[in-house]
């Protein structure tokens, strides 16, 4: 059984000179909304029917419609300093640069599961990644207080490595019952790849729409991402460099965030 999720989308770099751009958008509207509520609604859906693509969107549009009410979720918005001396950028801009949010989505499966989602600009690192964390057994094995977050599986989704690895709890050598934390992870760089929006190009020129969003999945995100930023608190600042305001802590108080760029180093194949 799953105990928690999270969803990081992270970014080193600053808007690059597109701040005309991001003031119409920020980073809620930019990834969130699309790219972020789309991976939640991929990793939540039930099996679908069969492998048709109406069959596969049905079910990812029942997770958007699932969603808990967005007035009722808990959000930070920060802006990194300096996002406010690019040009086309207000110098009074409440646009975020970074958003951390908590959210439920009200289904059998997932209902009481804590979804946390995190994405920004002038992070620490650039790295999309999932952490599925596992509950606890109902039974201590190990004499010794366990680390939060220690049973997981881990999805990193690029942009340099595609990866998944199974976080579990060993014993460690020696007499005493003392555990430690292991990963087993399995990663691909193939050559070759094709980057994610020549896949889409390829797959909008064979007709293939299963990984495009449909129509009402589309309404039900922006029903959810409007609700949210209508009552979203002003912006705070964050230094470049940081994981965003402190105040994001708060969004995930009891496993605290994932570090994606301390996610151990597979061997790749």
């Amino acid at each position: 059984h799953v105990e928690s999720l999270q969803i990081t989308m992270a970014e080193k770099f600053d808007v690059q000179g597109r701040g005309a751009l991001y003031e119409e958008l920020g980073t809620t509207r930019d990834v969130v909304q699309n790219h972020l509520l789309q991976v939640l609604a991929i990793l939540t859906m039930e099996p679908p029917v069969g492998i048709t693509t109406e069959a596969i969107r049905d079910e990812r549009v029942k997770v958007l419609r699932a969603l808990r009410p967005a007035e009722r979720q808990p959000i930070v918005r920060g802006q990194y300093r300096g996002y406010r001396d690019e040009k086309g950028v207000n110098p009074q801009s409440d646009v975020e640069t970074f958003v951390a949010l908590k959210l439920h989505v009200d289904s059998w499966r997932w209902g009481g599961v804590p979804i946390h989602i995190r994405a920004g600009k002038s992070l620490p690192a650039t790295a999309t990644e999932v952490l599925a964390v596992l509950r606890e057994p109902p039974q201590k094995i190990f004499d010794e207080r366990a680390p939060i977050a220690t049973n997981y599986v881990r999805f990193r989704l690029g942009p340099e490595r595609i990866e998944i690895a199974l976080g579990a709890r060993a014993k460690q050598a020696g007499e005493e019952m003392v555990g430690r934390s292991l990963e087993l992870s399995v990663c691909s760089l193939e050559g070759g790849m094709l980057t994610p929006y020549e896949r889409l190009i390829g797959d909008a020129m064979r007709g293939d729409q299963s990984l495009f969003a449909r129509q009402d999945g589309v309404e039900a995100s922006w029903r959810f991402v409007d609700a949210l930023l209508a009552t979203a608190p002003p912006v705070e600042p964050y230094e470049p460099g940081t994981w965003g305001p402190e105040d994001a802590s708060r969004v995930a108080p009891r496993t605290g965030w994932h570090d994606p760029s301390r996610s151990p180093q597979a061997f790749c194949l």
